[in-house]
């Protein structure tokens, strides 16, 4: 089975839906994946610079952005490293007021039972004296 890697643009094609003829074709890469002809995957890396772009050149909202991150979280057909932290890394995104690499720090090393999490940064900090 041929599999292909997604990258930023193609996910943003998919969730704006702003380029007709690019959206078609990502629609159909990711129909073959659902219909298991072909494997997709991404990296954890792609999955911030979805946030990034959509952030800061389209100036979408927090919650706009919660909500497409949490769709491409959602396709079970499509590998993405470290899916499970990511999940989790939205969840704290979601009800704390710090920047996503921070969320996802925290759920990283959360994840391997850290026994610190050594930072001098007070909104980290502030967050982690509370749970």
């Amino acid at each position: 089975m041929k599999s292909y890697f997604i990258d930023t643009n193609y996910f943003l094609r998919l969730l704006l839906k702003d380029e007709e003829r690019q959206f078609n074709e990502v629609y159909l890469t990711f129909q073959q994946a659902v219909n298991q002809e072909i494997k997709i995957f991404t990296s954890t890396i792609v999955f911030f610079e979805i946030y990034w772009v959509l952030s800061s050149f389209y100036k979408k909202d927090k919650l706009k952005i919660i909500e497409y991150l949490k769709k491409i979280l959602k396709m079970d057909f499509l590998e993405i490293e470290n899916r499970f932290i990511l999940r989790e890394t939205i969840n704290i995104f979601e009800k704390h007021n710090l920047d996503l690499e921070d969320c996802f720090n925290i759920s990283y090393a959360n994840n391997l039972n850290a026994d610190k999490f050594s930072t001098f940064d007070k909104k980290i900090n502030s967050l982690l004296s509370n749970i």
